[in-house]
């Protein structure tokens, strides 16, 4: 699926930015956010951009998203806050979907989803709101699993670090489908070419070792076993 960018954005579109605005390959981006909902939806773990103490950082980490806004769990990032507040952050989530193999090492390449998010983030120090976003990150790791699990308390509550950034300033591109050298002279060496999947699917969950022996994982968490990891969230 490849989406191709109006030259006046539409109302569910977000106006580009000098950050966002798509120079390469702009038949695979897109500023709908609906795709860009898409993405965010489709995984929960992200690389947040930062400078730290002078220095460039990428960081992975765990992200959930409630309405407009991103929900990111960082202390590094809150600790680049207090040195340079207003500093702009970049977040990206990528999900790779296939290696496209063609006839020629040329036009080999990767079928992907992608989204990146600018904006300056605010460190949450409301409780009521750090609650809201935990529980964001959580559901969107493992649904389910916040009302299941034993919630922080205000101890630990004080001892987590949350970010939240506003869904403003993003872009998304999606690359897919076959090699592009199908109808090229290539074609004619007589080499396979095609796309190899990547798939990346839960495992049976595995008890911690203490548990008793008869310990069954709750319904939210066994049903996972065997579906895709990242990937669209419709049943």
């Amino acid at each position: 699926m490849s989406t191709v960018v109006e030259q006046i954005p539409a109302p569910d579109e977000f106006v580009p930015s000098e950050r966002t605005r798509l120079r390469r390959m702009r038949h695979k981006g897109s500023h709908r956010r609906e795709d860009l909902d898409a993405v965010l939806a489709a995984g929960f773990l992200c690389h947040l951009g930062v400078v730290v103490d002078g220095t460039p950082m990428v960081v992975p980490t765990a992200y959930g998203t409630e309405g407009d806004r991103l929900y990111v769990h960082g202390s590094v990032a809150s600790r680049s806050l207090v040195q340079a507040p207003g500093a702009t952050v970049c977040v990206t989530v990528t999900h790779v979907d296939g290696l496209v193999l063609a006839r020629s090492v040329f036009e080999h390449g990767v079928n992907y989803r992608s989204a990146m998010v600018y904006g300056v983030p605010r460190e949450v120090t409301d409780p009521a709101e750090k609650l809201l976003g935990l529980r964001a990150l959580t559901e969107q790791c493992a649904p389910g699993q916040w009302e299941y699990a034993r919630q922080p308390s205000r101890k630990e509550l004080a001892a987590t670090s949350l970010l939240a950034l506003d869904l403003t300033e993003a872009s998304v591109k999606i690359a897919s489908g076959p090699p592009d050298d199908g109808d090229g002279p290539d074609a004619e060496l007589g080499l396979w070419a095609g796309v190899l999947p990547v798939v990346t699917v839960f495992g049976a969950p595995v008890p911690d070792p203490v548990l008793p022996a008869d310990a069954q994982p709750p319904a939210h968490i066994a049903a996972r076993a065997g579906r895709p990891a990242v990937g669209p969230t419709t049943e």
